[in-house]
């Protein structure tokens, strides 16, 4: 048994617990994101354990990239309005140069509604068919080159409110906007990938032929606690770009 009342299996590693603890206090935003968190000294004596059992939990957070450390300030909870987080999630890059230098995609909002949950997105949200969740698409252009087409479905509840004027007036990056403005952070995310041909309405999107070939990229993102809180769809055209993953 640890501080604070919380109960935890005998198997699990010290640091564990005290790592789930620090989640958990993240999860309820006592600590916001860009904030700092305590010090290793002060969560060491509030859960009652050694500054190296705290140091080793916030070692896997930050290599979790949950919390950043900042060298002489301290360890401050991650946001994806920093530079070097916002690319996380993006993996597209260009033939020629790096993604900084290309800049930030030119994004248009093609709709944004409520409506009724299919099985196969309640079953990805982790909701019951017919639940409340809101769609969005929209296409991505690099130098005015629409270059990805993406459909979102997230939860209703969390992010009630969410309009296409307000996801085309904010100019940070999505994920910056769904921390800042609903509270919800997308802290890790699972990918599928095929190759695809587009439909009608996607060539339109995209502007392309017919027989195009499309890398499709589906993604389940989650916040703390591997709660589902996105599933994306995504249609790249890699003519110009190529999709890259880093493996360690």
């Amino acid at each position: 048994m640890l501080a604070n009342g919380a109960a935890t299996p005998a198997f699990s590693p010290l640091y564990q617990q005290i790592k789930g603890l620090i989640m958990n206090s993240l999860q309820a935003s006592e600590w916001k994101p860009g904030e700092a968190i305590p010090s290793e000294m002060e969560l060491a004596v509030r859960y009652r354990v050694s500054q190296g059992t705290v140091r080793k939990a916030i070692d896997e957070l930050a290599a979790e990239n949950l919390v950043v450390r900042r060298q002489g300030k301290g360890t401050f909870v991650a946001t994806h309005a920093e530079r070097q987080v916002q690319y996380r999630f993006l993996k597209l890059f260009p033939d020629h140069g790096d993604a900084s230098r290309e800049g930030p995609a030119q994004r248009q909002i093609i709709d944004c509604k409520r409506q009724r949950a299919s099985a196969e997105v309640a079953r990805a949200l982790n909701l019951r068919t017919g639940d409340a969740v809101l769609q969005v698409r929209r296409v991505l252009s690099f130098s005015e080159t629409p270059t990805i087409l993406e459909d979102l479905w997230l939860p209703g509840g969390p992010f009630k409110g969410l309009t296409a004027e307000r996801l085309s007036d904010y100019l940070g990056p999505m994920y910056a906007l769904f921390e800042t403005e609903f509270g919800v952070r997308m802290v890790r995310a699972q990918e599928k990938l095929r190759a695809v041909l587009p439909d009608e309405v996607q060539c339109a999107l995209l502007k392309i032929a017919p027989n195009t070939p499309l890398l499709s990229v589906e993604r389940i993102a989650f916040t703390y606690n591997d709660l589902p809180m996105e599933l994306r769809r995504g249609l790249y055209v890699t003519d110009t770009h190529y999709y890259r993953n880093e493996l360690s």
